[in-house]
């Protein structure tokens, strides 16, 4: 029982740090583009003409 004393204020300030951490993501703009990667996939990076 005294061990919840020392986890339940650890696993609320990881929780914590992983909002934030979340929130920063956000508002950097990590999750702005998230059809870009998937069209960057497919696109060979050649862009010039084939003669």
């Amino acid at each position: 029982m005294n061990t919840l004393v020392y986890l339940i204020p650890i696993a609320l300030v990881l929780g914590g740090l992983g909002l934030l951490a979340l929130l920063w993501a956000v508002k950097s703009g990590q999750y702005g583009d998230l059809d870009g990667a998937s069209w960057r996939v497919l696109d060979d990076g050649d862009d010039t003409p084939r003669t």
